[in-house]
């Protein structure tokens, strides 16, 4: 009888247990689905692709060590490490639990020269050859963590009023972000100097973002996918021999309709067709 009854007690636990781990399978992956589509997060340098990224990081939270723990990141005065630019998602966050991001506003990246962060990723989750310059040194200047955006309508350069905080923080000054002067129309006198983000040059550090002195920044960094059109394949620079060369084996496709077998001399002088 004891027998029987401890059997039963022994299914009834397993029938539970598996039941629980079904449920938790079941709540953590519609948790990492959730997580996984949140489109706004920014990663460290030399990240890869979001989707690859989180394949690859292991959530060892090195790279925000070894940023907390930069010599350039010791306060003078006590001696002791401020806080790093890199945070470790935690729970509420809304991004994947023990994944490496950075919110600007609070810490930018600083862009260090050595950039310790990514030589300690032990995945390659932070890719170390796509930061190697010609001389295949690390340059923080190649990474492209994001994209800064000008909100112009907010941006009180662009209502006339002089302010450069946003041009003065960068780090690559002139070059990622540029003045543009315009003639100010509404004053006839007075001339508008407007902050132009430069695509090719900007990575996405937020310096500019933290600098801005609206109350709430009109420059801000977005990742590249989000902040970036996409103008598709089949367009071409014809003034870009690089561009060309991208199409060089393609194949013409022509397509034959009612109306393109009409001469064009007939087509332009009917009537519209539709």
């Amino acid at each position: 009888m004891n027998h029987s009854k401890n059997r039963r007690n022994f299914m009834a636990t397993t029938v539970q247990s598996v039941g629980l781990a079904t449920l938790g399978g079941m709540l953590w992956s519609g948790y990492s689905d959730s997580v996984k589509a949140s489109p706004l997060v920014l990663r460290p340098p030399g990240a890869l692709a979001e989707k690859d990224f989180l394949t690859a990081c292991i959530k060892c939270g090195l790279c925000a060590e070894a940023c907390t723990n930069r010599d350039t990141n010791i306060d003078k005065e006590t001696g002791k490490a401020r806080v790093g630019t890199l945070q470790m998602a935690k729970g509420g966050d809304s991004l994947l639990i023990g994944t490496p991001y950075f919110i600007p506003t609070e810490v930018p990246c600083y862009m260090c020269e050595d950039i310790p962060c990514v030589p300690v990723c032990p995945s390659g989750a932070l890719d170390m050859p796509s930061l190697l310059n010609e001389k295949q040194e690390l340059d923080i200047n190649k990474s492209t963590m994001g994209l800064a955006v000008v909100h112009k309508e907010s941006c009180i350069a662009f209502w006339g009023i002089q302010c450069d905080a946003c041009y003065r923080a960068c780090p690559l000054l002139d070059v990622a972000i540029t003045l543009e002067y315009q003639k100010n129309d509404r004053t006839g006198k007075h001339a508008f100097l407007l902050p132009i983000v430069q695509d090719t040059a900007c990575t996405g550090c937020g310096l500019c973002e933290q600098a801005c002195v609206t109350e709430k920044p009109a420059i801000f960094v977005l990742p590249n996918d989000v902040a970036k059109g996409k103008a598709g394949d089949h367009y071409v620079k014809g003034w870009d021999s690089k561009d060309q060369e991208r199409v060089g084996n393609a194949k013409a496709e022509v397509t034959t309709t009612e109306l393109s077998k009409k001469n064009v001399n007939d087509y332009l002088n009917m009537e519209l067709e539709y």
